[in-house]
């Protein structure tokens, strides 16, 4: 096969239309706007097409509808309390978001997380990058007509839930990190273990199964993907696209590899452990297919890394032990000293307790749509001065324009799909 991904490899030979927008014989025209609540958006988001017939001459897409103002509520709210904001920012993949801020807020304070935290954190990002994954191609799916697909996807993303709400106390928004670790440990650890092995060993792997059989060799599915939506390396390195979409194209970068953190990077524990080991699945089509095969083979290499740690959880604490007073006290010590009881209060009840440097920082890390990234500023205060952050659906929706001109109107859905496009990440 000419897809060339692990185990898979294509070059699609395909001559896209091109007509010159500018191009004073261009014709009869006529404009159609595409959303803001379009049923294959999935989101608000509005693209302006301007048709020759049922080619698509120029698409201008328009974002910010949510007006939700993210960034500036980091202003407003400490670093714990923000993170109830940046779960929203992707409501796919919620506590990918959480863990991502944290680490942020780690790097600003120089707060090394426990061997505990970090396996649970990697565990947890990999159960979101699954998350995120099974429900952009079953919509992806979805949306070419594959209704079958959606639901095999949407069946399993009900047991992460189930996971997420026993770990965090909540389903859709789980909010569970806090500055140096997380706001509760495992309710019980065997519990946790059982329910995350029988996801992983019994119930995913028949769904990746029955989605692979079902639409990689499905004729209507690859003649509605495959030369679609091409990019390549090039053009993706100079659009500062990230993730499956870029690593579909060709580029092989992921920040689990090359900027490691967390479980990702060696010695993680301190006692010289070696990184988790996976594959980072690439491409090189550029297209709709080869975007989707690059997202269906990384759900197989989640499994791998959460296998490699389910039964290998550390013990000990799970918040850090820092000097300053910006972590949470545990529970025990809340209730059996006055001073644990004493910045418990402070934190959460008064905001005196935060020790923030006057410094900035950036944290990033591979979530399942590419770079997620935040960047603070703090004046020494018990809030952010500013923080800004890097979404990976904003960066790569910015090529969207270009992969569309000259296809047909009937490509836009699938093109739009394989980018994962979340709303939230476009307002601005």
């Amino acid at each position: 096969m000419p897809y060339e991904i692990k185990p898979f490899d294509v070059d699609v030979e395909t001559t896209p239309y091109v007509r010159d927008p500018d191009d004073p014989e261009k014709g009869d025209r006529w404009t159609l706007n595409f959303g803001p609540q379009h049923p294959a958006t999935h989101t608000t988001l509005r693209i302006v097409l301007e048709l020759d017939g049922e080619r698509i001459v120029r698409a201008t897409p328009h974002i910010g509808y949510l007006h939700s103002g993210f960034e500036k509520l980091a202003e407003a709210l400490d670093y714990n309390q923000y993170v109830t904001i940046v779960s929203r920012m992707n409501y796919i993949s919620p506590i990918a978001n959480d863990i991502c801020w944290h680490h942020a807020v780690e790097k600003l304070f120089g707060i090394g997380l426990t061997p505990r935290a970090k396996v649970l954190r990697t565990i947890m990002a990999e159960l979101a990058r699954i998350q995120d994954h099974l429900l952009c191609i079953g919509a992806t799916a979805l949306d070419l007509g594959a209704f079958t697909a959606f639901l095999y996807g949407f069946n399993e993303r009900e047991r992460i839930y189930d996971i997420m709400d026993y770990v965090a106390g909540q389903r859709f928004h789980p909010d569970w990190t806090r500055v140096g670790g997380a706001w509760r440990d495992l309710p019980d650890e065997e519990t946790f273990k059982r329910m995350v092995k029988r996801f992983i060993r019994e119930q995913l792997p028949p769904a990746i199964a029955d989605i692979e059989g079902l639409l990689n060799t499905n004729r209507i599915f690859r003649d509605r993907t495959e030369g679609l939506g091409i990019i390549t390396a090039q053009e993706a390195v100079a659009w500062s696209i990230s993730g499956p979409v870029a690593r579909a194209a060709g580029v092989r970068r992921d920040l689990r590899k090359d900027e490691p953190y967390l479980c990702y990077a060696d010695n993680w524990d301190g006692q010289g452990t070696e990184a988790v080991k996976f594959k980072v699945p690439i491409a090189t089509a550029g297209d709709v297919f080869a975007r989707y095969l690059v997202r269906h083979e990384e759900l197989k290499q989640s499994v791998k890394i959460i296998e490699q740690l389910i039964d290998n959880i550390p013990g000990g604490p799970l918040n850090a032990n820092s000097e300053g007073k910006a972590v949470l006290p545990d529970k025990a010590s809340v209730y059996g000293s006055i001073e644990g009881l004493i910045q418990h209060f402070e934190l959460v009840m008064t905001n005196r307790g935060w020790e923030a440097p006057v410094a900035e920082a950036y944290g990033c890390q591979e979530t399942a749509n590419g770079e997620l990234g935040f960047y603070v500023v703090s004046d020494g205060g018990p809030r952010p001065w500013r923080a800004k952050c890097r979404p990976p659906s904003f960066i790569n929706y910015s090529i969207f324009a270009k992969m569309t001109e000259g296809h047909l109107l009937s490509d836009v859905v699938a093109i739009l799909g394989s980018l994962n496009v979340i709303a939230a990440e476009l307002d601005r």
